[in-house]
């Protein structure tokens, strides 16, 4: 039977999964997650990780019963490639935004870029950016930027795991970045920028690797469309488990249904792992019906059931 949606409509049944879209320059993530819906004939879609309008690249979306998985992922590992324009600041702290500054004087070169990409490697802070969904009294910052308003914002710290020049051809500086999530690229060019005098500001983004979805494994948006209105959009996706970094174990019926009621089960070949360790739970026909972790009693118990 299809499911009800929340708009009261009937929701197409399918599988659950992943699908990793290569997103369009222009389109918001959220826009990426309608068209989807729309693809797929459901409302119970969403995205792992916000790309900016201007950035493409790796938007991982997940779809059905794996939207029950989105809190398992967002502090992995992410790839981009991106330009930073020097001499000049914007609103946004990227192309899409108005010059607030412009630099007159000689831009650095490459010398002195390489010294300064080296000092943001590690741990560091950043200020997030007014034009940001960040919220500040419940109010997104970019809806209080749109207003007029800047209000101050608390610095995070995040975690720069590489950061290389690829190209120099002054005024554009093209770099690679592996950074944990919660990062703003944008930040880290406008944060460029201001150690080397001259300012700066993020002209163009592409992610190549959301962990542990790659862009290899990315569909353009055409090929989307044209998988849904051939009716095989379904199969682009990819299955829970293979999204999933942890050990996949699969129960018989008795200890599925035990977990599907929300019960602890016995950890069998995993007695010896450590308390903490999280496993994929499928059913004897294969299906991901949880994800399991093993506590300090020794037993396996639900942090996530996914609906049958």
């Amino acid at each position: 039977m299809a499911r009800r949606g929340r708009r009261g409509g009937r929701e197409r049944p399918g599988p659950a999964g992943f699908l990793v879209v290569d997103k369009p320059r222009g389109q918001t993530s959220h826009d990426v997650v309608d068209a989807a819906r729309r693809w797929l004939g459901i409302r119970r879609v969403g995205h792992l990780g916000t790309l900016d309008p201007q950035a493409t690249g790796v938007l991982p979306l997940v779809v059905r019963g794996a939207t029950k998985l989105a809190p398992f992922f967002g502090s992995g590992t992410k790839t981009y490639v991106g330009t930073v324009r020097l001499g000049s600041v914007t609103d946004t702290l990227d192309g899409e935004g108005k010059v607030t500054e412009r630099f007159d004087g000689a831009l650095p070169d490459e010398a002195e870029i390489r010294s300064a990409l080296e000092a943001f490697v590690g741990e560091i802070e950043q200020i997030p950016p007014m034009y940001s969904a960040v919220k500040r009294d419940g109010v997104a910052l970019y809806k209080l930027a749109r207003q007029g308003e800047e209000v101050e914002r608390e610095p995070k710290r995040v975690v720069i795991h590489r950061l290389e020049l690829v190209r120099f051809k002054s005024p554009d500086v093209e770099i690679s970045v592996e950074c944990g999530g919660g990062t703003y690229v944008r930040t880290l060019a406008h944060d460029l920028g201001q150690a080397l005098g001259c300012g700066g500001h993020l002209a163009d983004l592409r992610r190549l690797r959301s962990q542990p979805f790659g862009i290899e494994m990315a569909h353009p948006f055409e090929t989307c469309e044209e998988a849904a209105r051939a009716g095989k959009i379904d199969e682009l996706l990819i299955p829970p488990e293979k999204g999933l970094e942890f050990p996949v174990i699969r129960l018989a019926a008795q200890g599925a249904r035990t977990v599907e009621n929300g019960g602890d089960i016995a950890p069998g070949n995993l007695d010896r792992s450590k308390p903490g360790t999280r496993v994929t739970a499928l059913d004897p026909d294969g299906r991901l019906i949880a994800i399991l972790e093993l506590r300090a009693d020794r037993r396996l118990w639900p942090l996530r059931v996914l609906p049958g």
